[in-house]
């Protein structure tokens, strides 16, 4: 296996784009010696990308990005605006340095139609999708699709979704982007859709099922692992969890229980699980 460790900026600071704050991140990320930090990429342009640059390669830290659709950019109703946000990410992930842009591309987080997708609707996304994969391939940079659960999208919930969907488009830089919260409440295991996936499995969002510090929740982090292996995986595992102590995220995500940990210690301590677990396959 070839592995990057990283961590989403969401572990040390809420998802509303500060530009201090985010410099914040790098510092703290690369301070814990993970090798990557994912951006999540907000949907306005006011971004200072050269700066931005800078503090990466001050602290010597690898970057992905990542954006999520919302009831603006829903692909199915607002396929024009989906696309030209897709776009202007990719260019800001390429300013940066990124090959590798990652999230919830397939829909907009917390839109629903009352009926499962349909085959239009389908259409409408392979489409979008189709020509934001060749405006990515031109840049250099893969983009990762993320299913999510059904109480939050009602088009991508696995990686059976994502994997017809970027199938029925065709383009060889549309890959699959998993999230092992998401796993817990849509698939059957943590094998089966890490097989499935195979060489197209690029991006893992690592996180308990509680969201909190893996190992101290419900995933079956052996099975996922195992899994990893058979495949011989070659990409970015990211942790994606949350500390209360962080000031605004509780409301931010939903995190309504207290956090035992702080930033700090969950993001050490879960590094510290991540490469455990890798060095006993």
């Amino acid at each position: 296996m070839n592995i990057t460790y990283g961590a989403s900026m969401l572990s040390f600071i809420p998802p509303n784009w500060k530009e201090e704050n985010v410099l914040y991140a790098i510092e703290h990320i690369a301070a814990n010696k993970f090798d990557l930090i994912e951006l999540l990429l907000p949907h306005h342009d006011k971004v200072d990308t050269h700066k931005l640059k800078r503090h990466l390669q001050k602290y010597s830290l690898q970057v992905s990005c990542a954006l999520n659709l919302d009831a603006e950019t829903h692909i199915p109703t607002h396929p024009h605006e989906a696309l030209d946000l897709i776009k202007k990410s990719l260019e800001t992930a390429a300013t940066l340095g990124a090959t590798f842009i990652g999230g919830v591309l397939h829909s907009g987080i917390g839109v629903f139609s009352g009926n499962p997708v349909t085959q239009e609707e389908l259409k409408i996304i392979s489409e979008v999708l189709h020509k934001a994969a060749i405006y990515a391939n031109n840049l250099g940079i893969t983009i990762g699709i993320e299913p999510i659960n059904r109480y939050e999208s009602y088009v991508c919930n696995t990686a059976n979704n994502v994997l017809a969907l970027i199938n029925s488009i065709g383009e060889s830089n549309l890959v699959v982007h998993l999230d092992t919260f998401h796993m817990n409440i849509e698939e059957a295991n943590f094998h089966d859709p890490i097989i499935a996936s195979g060489n197209k499995l690029k991006h893992l969002h690592i996180t308990e099922s509680n969201r909190g510090k893996p190992g101290d929740g419900t995933i079956n982090w052996s099975e996922l692992f195992n899994a990893l292996k058979t495949i011989d995986f070659e990409g970015n595992l990211v942790l994606e969890n949350f500390s209360s102590h962080v000031k605004g995220m509780q409301s931010a995500v939903s995190l309504w229980q207290p956090s035992k940990l702080t930033a700090k210690e969950l993001a050490s301590q879960s590094l510290m699980y991540l490469k455990t677990h890798v060095q006993t396959l």
